[in-house]
């Protein structure tokens, strides 16, 4: 399968980034738990190399706990803070501001000593798509808006037209970006594997053929998650693809009309109960 994945607007979102970069004390990167090499957009450490960086890995609760814990070591060694989470969490607001707080806790004490009772911290969150960015700013906005209303503070110097301003805490703010910088992939494994977690619309793609070239990761690396999950003999690992995505359509009844096996139904059902951690917690890729 040749996934490829070039937006048009690409070069827009980079340059609305260019623009805005300055404005802010912070980067936070959000990144899928499951797939952090691949849901990473190298060209944003080339932008933001000059600010502080924290790494989100978001949907840790899908992600195997112990090679979560490897990525944040990895992350930690090249200069970044990092913090797995749960975007959905409802706490997670006060976890991040009390994490930016501390990062920034070098600009707060300077700016506390010029006699600065608040010392306000400005931040952005960058990320592809599905990684959560939409559900993590709710959250934030939440916690100073009535039922989950974000609170605008209105328009600033230098931000372009349609950015604006969210008020997570009295000394908070977050800038919200209509649009993400997606990455342009040159190894057609990440391209694999952000269609496995749903970053690439499923409409784009052929899903048996998906479903397929994740069955063979699973045998090569979690074939024990599969053989359990949908009740396969032990040596079904021995079967190609193809035929265990058989096996998982006769396992679940899914049968057109003359008893054929509806291979369709069986992909989307096996990719949307990993997706879901129905498979368990499963992770793609090791630092």
């Amino acid at each position: 399968m040749n996934i490829q994945w070039y937006p048009g607007h690409m070069t827009k979102t980079k340059r609305m980034m260019q623009e805005n970069i300055p404005l802010v004390d912070i980067i936070i990167e959000l990144l899928d738990a499951r797939i952090p090499y691949s849901s990473k957009n190298p060209e944003i450490d080339i932008l933001a190399k000059n600010k502080k960086r924290l790494v989100l890995l978001n949907k840790s609760d899908l992600a195997d706990n112990k090679i979560t814990k490897d990525w944040q070591n990895y992350y930690i060694s090249l200069g970044f803070s990092t913090l797995a989470l749960n975007a959905t969490e409802k706490k997670i607001a006060n976890r991040l501001s009390e994490t930016v707080r501390e990062i920034m806790s070098e600009k707060i004490e300077k700016e506390k000593k010029r006699g600065r009772l608040t010392v306000n911290i400005r931040a952005m969150v960058v990320g592809i798509p599905n990684v959560g960015k939409s559900t993590l700013i709710n959250q934030l906005s939440g916690i100073a808006g009535k039922k989950g209303t974000p609170t605008v503070t209105g328009d600033k110097p230098g931000v372009t037209r349609g950015k604006q301003w969210i008020k997570v805490a009295k000394d908070f703010d977050l800038l919200d970006t209509p649009g993400v910088l997606w990455p342009k992939f040159e190894e057609q494994t990440v391209g694999e594997k952000l269609a496995f977690t749903g970053a690439i619309k499923d409409t784009i793609l052929d899903s048996a053929t998906l479903a397929e070239l994740f069955i063979k990761w699973l045998l090569q690396e979690n074939a024990t998650a599969l053989l359990n999950r949908y009740k396969l003999p032990e040596n079904a690992i021995n079967l190609p693809p193809h035929e265990i995505l058989q096996a998982i359509g006769v396992a679940r009844s899914f049968k057109l009309k003359g008893d054929t096996i509806d291979l369709e139904r069986a992909a989307i059902v096996l990719l949307d109960e990993f997706r879901s951690g129905k498979l368990g917690r499963i992770t793609l890729e090791k630092p």
